[in-house]
Parts: structure tokens; sequence; C-alpha cells
């Protein structure tokens, strides 16, 4: 079941005819997207295609050329990136966004300041911020990483540092999440583990993400985006986008193809290995 809806709008986020240059480029060629409240839409696409230009538009650090990015029914282009936050919507980074030298709760903390409505006030003493820990320590047994508590972000595996940064765009309570490549890096086995852990993390919310593992994007959204060179060339379940011919004929069919030969060398490897 979908969640619903802020205000009662039927889209989370809707995307109407955006467009944006960089001088006479023209990067983002008319973008029109609906994603529903609760769903998890994966956005893929060639490298070049603007799949970064384009969470960077709906998170408010690039401003569009033209079109409407509405969230929950209001529209935010032209808002700065803290204001778009304070509406619903938080982001991960592809590079590590992490306070090095705190810990995993502290990292957490930091996070949930905000939302509950503290900002910047450094004359209180954290310890007594019980709302504020406590969120830190639900979002950290989320996150399973309670054995990690008093451990610097900087001493944490890569895959516990990636966690950690999920944590942190979830601890604020938005209901628009965006992971911009969150499995970038992993093994599989790692990559197998952390599907399962943002499946449970965001459940309820509406996730965007943007992600080239087409395991990953097959496992867990329930539509995928197919953005080519600046436009949404379709957007529907993965089963539907699979079989589409235009998107085999533009993108997916080349890069399926080249995932199995990857994975049938793997196996090859392993097989002479024994």
């Amino acid at each position: 079941m979908k969640a619903a809806a802020a205000g009662g709008a039927k889209f989370a986020v809707e995307l109407r005819d955006v467009r944006k240059s960089f001088g006479k480029t023209e990067i983002i060629r008319g973008a029109n997207l609906a994603v529903h409240p609760g769903e998890r839409v994966a956005i893929i696409g060639p490298n070049g295609a603007g799949k970064s230009t384009l969470f960077n538009l709906i998170s408010g650090r690039f401003g569009s050329s033209s079109g409407d990015i509405l969230l929950h029914g209001q529209k935010i282009d032209g808002l700065k990136p803290y204001e778009i936050t304070r509406l619903g919507l938080a982001r991960s980074f592809q590079v590590s966004n992490l306070f090095t030298r705190l810990s995993v709760f502290e990292n957490l903390r930091c996070a949930v300041l905000w939302s509950l409505g503290y900002k910047y006030a450094f004359w209180k003493f954290l310890a007594d911020l019980h709302d504020a820990n406590d969120r830190a320590e639900e979002v950290m047994e989320m996150l399973k990483l309670e054995k990690r508590r008093d451990v610097l972000a900087m001493n944490l595996t890569y895959a516990e540092q990636r966690a950690l940064e999920i944590g942190i765009t979830i601890a604020g309570g938005a209901g628009v999440i965006l992971l911009d490549e969150p499995t970038a890096g992993m093994s599989r086995s790692e990559t197998a583990r952390f599907v399962n852990l943002i499946r449970e993390v965001t459940a309820g919310k509406t996730l965007l993400t943007v992600e080239h593992d087409m395991g990953v994007v097959f496992g867990l959204a329930d539509k995928i985006a197919v953005l080519v060179y600046g436009e949404v060339i379709a957007f529907d379940t993965p089963e539907r986008v699979r079989a589409n011919e235009r998107v085999q004929e533009a993108y997916l069919g080349s890069v399926l193809a080249d995932q199995q030969a990857e994975a049938g060398q793997a196996a090859h490897g392993r097989a002479a290995g024994h």
C-alpha cells in the first residue's frame, strides 16, 4: 500500500518538462516523471545521460532552466537545498559526507537535531536531549550498527560507512529519499545485504535512486525510469522496461550483456581455481 501524500497531493515527486542547460549545452531535455508516494524508483541510463544532473535539480543544488519540479504538489524549483530538505526531501551522495572524527552515534545525533527543532542550540547539553538521543539509537539499530556505536566513522568499513550515510539521510524523518549510487564499490555479498537494508529503512517512504547495477535495480525498484540524452524514454515496472524495445536499443541490452559476461568470467575464474 502506498503512503499518503502530504497535503493530499497525488504525486510525491513530479517533473514537468524540466530542462537544464549549461551555456549552450542542454543536458536535461524536457524530462517528465511522476512518482507516487511510497514508490521505489530507480533511474538508469548511460554515462552522460543526465542522471546526476536530474538529482541535483530535484534536491536544489542546481536550478532548472525551465519546467516545474514539485514535491508533494508544491513547486520547489528555485528553492535552496536546505529549504527543500525542510519540506521533507533528503539526499545521499556518491562521495562520503560523514563527520569522520565523530562516532556512529554522534553522526546520527547530528542528523536528527534540526528535524527536532534544536537547530544550532550549542548551549544545550546534548546528553540531555533525550528525544534526539532516542532517535539516533533507533536509527542505529535499524542500520544494525549498534555494536559499532562508539567507533569513529573514519574507522568503519566501507560498507558500514555507506550504511551510516543512509542512516544520516533518513534520520531526519524525510518522506522522500534520494540515493546516489548507494552500492558503488561494494562486493556482491555486501551489495545483497545492502539492498535488504535499503528496503527495510525506506519502508513507507518514497525512494529515488541512481544505480548502475542492474541486479540492484531489478531487485529493489517498483518502477524504473530510463534517462537517455536528458529525456525519460521509459517509466514503468521492471518487467515492462526490460521488454521495452526502445530501452533495449538505447541502453539496457548492452548493459545486461556486459554484466552477464562479467558474471560468466567470474564463474569461469572460480571454476578454474578448483
